[in-house]
């Protein structure tokens, strides 16, 4: 009987090491496969379809079907590491039925106009003759990141990530790291958007030089990904005090968005580092503004007159 703690832990390097997945990613991983591990324990240790389909039972009980879906997912990518490094004689999801339909949510966007009041009232802040020098680096840093979430679609993580030389203002163009170790590159066209980065650079370039990264917080340190979400959730009050806006909402209206002003959904895919054009295309069914206008416009009923 081979030890599944020693081959996970194995297994996860390879994820990191080989797969080049991310700090997060491994992390889903290594709960999803130590809950596994301990369930398949108190079972003897037995790595069967009978076990699996008992502790796939157990997780419908406690979770909902996006969160089962992809802790299975976690466990069967393991299962089959251990049947490619022949540790195991049969794969326990070799003819496992599995049906996991999880609902298909909708992605929650940004209306526009509630994007502009955002970017408003973050100028109008960082342009305030009464900060001080330390609050005039933040402002324009909460003004900088705002506009790049909104001009690329990026996600948290990777605008945490980006270093001091991926983001190129003279080219406009900003080289993103995602998941799976996928790389992309997209352009800023806006010239008011490479401004806002380019005041932010000036104000905090010692920091910035100094980590090697391009986002740096008041203490002169890397960005982190809560300092993001205070900062939308900062600005999104001060329009709002209801509102409750994330930095992921963002990259969905700016998938969205674009897909209402016809860009071909291949393009956007790109843009946003999906790796199947099935993950863009839930945002066909959020672009209401643009199926209104087809039907308004285009519906046959309209050359009917009665």
């Amino acid at each position: 009987m081979i030890d599944l703690q020693e081959w996970a832990e194995q297994y996860l390097l390879v994820c990191k090491y080989q797969k080049g997945l991310d700090t997060k990613t491994i992390k889903a991983y290594r709960i999803d496969i130590s809950q596994f591990i301990e369930f398949a324990k108190l079972k003897k240790g037995e790595l069967t379809r009978i076990v699996m389909t008992k502790f796939i039972s157990e997780l419908h009980k406690k979770y909902k079907p996006r969160t089962v879906r992809r802790k299975v997912s976690s466990i069967k990518a393991f299962c089959n590491y251990l049947e490619y490094e022949e540790l195991i004689a049969e794969n326990p999801f070799t003819k496992l039925q599995l049906k996991l339909n999880a609902p298909q949510i909708l992605p929650r966007t940004i209306p526009f106009s509630v994007i502009k009041a955002i970017l408003c009232t973050a100028y109008c802040h960082g342009h305030s003759r009464e900060l001080s020098e330390q609050q005039k680096r933040a402002s324009m840093r909460d003004i900088a990141v705002l506009e790049l979430l909104f001009a690329t679609g990026i996600r948290v993580s990777e605008l945490c990530a980006l270093k001091h030389r991926d983001v190129n203002i003279i080219e406009g163009e900003v080289k993103i790291y995602g998941k799976g170790a996928k790389e992309r590159l997209v352009q800023i066209g806006n010239p008011e958007v490479l401004k806002a980065l380019q005041e932010y650079r000036c104000l905090n370039l010692p920091a910035i030089e100094q980590t090697g990264m391009f986002f740096v917080n008041r203490l002169e340190k890397p960005l982190s990904d809560q300092s993001v979400r205070n900062i939308v959730a900062k600005y999104a009050q001060l329009v709002d005090d209801g509102l409750h806006i994330t930095p992921h909402m963002f990259r969905h209206s700016f998938a969205t968005l674009l897909l209402e002003e016809d860009v071909d959904i291949r393009y956007i895919q790109r843009l946003l580092g999906h790796s199947s054009i099935v993950t863009t295309q839930i945002y066909t069914y959020v672009s209401g503004r643009k199926q209104r206008d087809i039907l308004t416009t285009k519906h046959p009923r309209n050359r009917i007159q009665v």
